[in-house]
């Protein structure tokens, strides 16, 4: 941390190079669309890089990377959204996917649950229908979703990362797993 705030070009490329996974899988998973998650980690280490001087280094430094990471993901959401542009892509055909969960893959995948071919197509539909919905919930509860559910992040984590108060993040997290299995219903009839 002392490097990287004295300037540290080197120090900057083995933050970059520690993370990089992590939050490419963050974004991408927030925002669905692979060119929009490249250009989104980029602008998050750039923001890293320009705001390292008002880390305090209170807690742990990735809940402080999360959260840049994640409100950079909304202001892009909200944005978008004032111009209706969202595109997505099949999560499980990303190289994130195949990453191991501590490096920004999926936790577990669905594929791997269920053996058998027409069981594999099945998940692969259920896993395309789940990020095609977690698409459509709300910027607060999307996020809430993926760091909890996909990066598997802690509840300490996540209060560190948005700043909510423990019984309110598991409220909106219930209430984000609600509105995900409300709308998950028409898939699984």
């Amino acid at each position: 941390m002392k490097r990287l705030k004295e300037g540290d070009e080197r120090a900057f490329q083995e933050l970059v190079t520690t993370y990089q996974n992590r939050i490419f899988s963050l974004t991408l998973r927030f925002m669905g669309n692979r060119e929009e998650a490249e250009d989104l980690a980029q602008e998050v280490f750039l923001t890293v890089f320009r705001a390292i001087g008002s880390y305090r280094g209170e807690g742990r430094f990735y809940t402080w990377l999360y959260r840049i990471a994640s409100n950079t993901c909304k202001n892009r959401l909200k944005y978008l959204k004032g111009r209706q542009h969202h595109r997505s892509i099949d999560i499980e055909d990303s190289p994130q996917a195949q990453l191991p969960s501590e490096e920004g893959g999926a936790r577990q995948s669905l594929q791997s649950q269920i053996p058998g071919p027409e069981a594999v197509v099945r998940g692969n539909r259920l896993q395309r229908a789940i990020q095609e919905e977690i698409a459509q919930l709300d910027a607060e509860h999307r996020l809430l979703i993926v760091l909890r559910d996909i990066q598997g992040l802690s509840y300490h984590d996540i209060i560190r990362i948005t700043g909510l108060a423990e019984g309110t993040l598991k409220s909106r997290l219930h209430r984000a797993r609600l509105a995900l299995k409300k709308r998950m219903d028409r898939h699984m009839r």
